[in-house]
């Protein structure tokens, strides 16, 4: 959604997946290259769909490498992967999420793979894709992090410690970019309709609503115009900040 909704601003996009079918596993596409069609079909703009694990640098340099090579730079990044998906990937039970998500007994397997899907795709996509951003003196850097990383969860240690470190980093990085003029700021979502989120939990069909009380669930495209706002000159003085998107869920200092 967020693509999408940024390609209807006439943003030249480019979509991710960890393989060229991966939208299949929760019935989301046929394919990125699909998703990518569609969104050009609808909005008249350049998508360019990439695949790969984001947990290698290797593979996150290769990547960037292309999209540089196709567009010339990055103006816009949204550090978008992660969720909590223990080693067997969104296939397995629960859409991924560990049977076992404690902060003492989860397996060290999950545990990794929670923390690398989440922090290390972070710091991995932005190290290569910031610097040039430097070199210009303009870009914008929105990391999705997650209200889980803004309480403690235990439930989802691994997760919230994750988001936590996400959120973090970012802050780490507005500091860092504030002289060249580079923008690093948060969205943290709380209960939001997705495929996974749909997956992974038992939901109330009396909260899938999208308008009425804060109560309910939130929306994709919720998130997407505050990806909006924080990239256009709306959020022209705005860096190093966390921004919740949750009806409220959490009403408290971050």
């Amino acid at each position: 959604m967020v693509a999408d909704h940024l390609a209807s601003l006439g943003s030249t996009v480019v979509v991710h997946g960890t393989t060229p079918t991966s939208t299949r596993q929760l019935d989301e596409a046929e394919s990125l290259e699909a998703v990518a069609a569609e969104i050009a079909d609808a909005h008249g703009v350049k998508v360019l769909a990439v695949h790969g694990d984001l947990t290698s640098e290797t593979v996150v340099d290769d990547l960037h490498a292309r999209i540089r090579e196709r567009f010339g730079h990055v103006d816009i990044l949204v550090n978008n992967a992660g969720g909590d998906i223990g080693a067997g990937g969104v296939t397995a039970e629960n859409a991924g999420k560990p049977v076992v998500n404690d902060a003492l007994h989860i397996p060290m397997q999950d545990a990794r793979s929670i923390l690398d899907r989440n922090l290390m795709t972070c710091i991995l996509v932005s190290r290569a894709v910031v610097p040039p951003m430097i070199e210009r003196e303009r870009g914008w850097i929105v990391t999705i992090g997650s209200i889980a990383g803004l309480s403690g969860h235990r439930g989802a240690a691994m997760y919230a410690t994750a988001k936590a470190a996400v959120h973090e980093y970012t802050r780490c990085l507005a500091a860092q970019l504030r002289p060249h003029g580079v923008y690093a700021n948060v969205i943290a979502p709380g209960e939001i309709i997705t495929a996974r989120f749909l997956a992974s939990r038992p939901t109330r069909d009396e909260r899938k609503v999208r308008d009425g009380p804060l109560t309910r669930y939130g929306w994709p495209e919720e998130v997407a115009k505050a990806v909006e706002f924080l990239v256009t000159k709306d959020g022209s003085y705005i860096t190093g900040q966390v921004l919740r998107i949750d009806g409220g869920a959490q009403i408290f200092p971050s």
